[in-house]
């Protein structure tokens, strides 16, 4: 019994072996049978990414730091109502709310704005490092032509 189960299982190994070699021998030659939604699901994923915000190093114009939630919402109001272009955050970094205006590359750009903004806010403006949100048709204004 043992000496037919053995035959049978090297029948088999030897048949299989030669079924890779035989495809192996072939003209390399792929045929890919796929369901027709994947490609428009990959379509779907490249739109997606598109308009997906980036991230990267940037500065931001911070106009106060309270530690009353209050204050710092009245700030973010007066700051939205002002400067409707410009993004407005407000951050919680405990125990203190701080209310950030814009995303910007470079420091000359928010320095602008804190000009702007130093008349409006008795505490202190200051420019600020962040990581800023930069969407693709910004980035693709930026760039310079080749």
């Amino acid at each position: 019994m043992q000496k037919l189960f053995f035959l049978v299982c090297s029948l088999l190994i030897s048949s299989w072996a030669i079924a890779q070699d035989n495809a192996l021998a072939g003209n390399g030659n792929v045929k890919v049978i796929k369901d027709g939604r994947v490609d428009v699901l990959i379509r779907k994923q490249i739109y997606i990414n598109t308009l997906a915000i980036r991230n990267q190093a940037g500065f931001r114009v911070q106009v106060i730091s309270t530690n009353k939630r209050g204050d710092a919402n009245e700030a973010k109001a007066r700051v939205m109502q002002l400067y409707s272009d410009y993004r407005t955050y407000l951050d919680y970094q405990a125990p203190y709310f701080k209310v950030r205006v814009g995303d910007f590359k470079s420091r000359e750009e928010a320095t602008e704005l804190r000009d702007k903004l130093s008349s409006l806010f008795s505490g202190g403006v200051f420019v600020v490092p962040a990581i800023i949100n930069v969407s693709p048709d910004k980035e693709l204004s930026n760039e310079e032509p080749y």
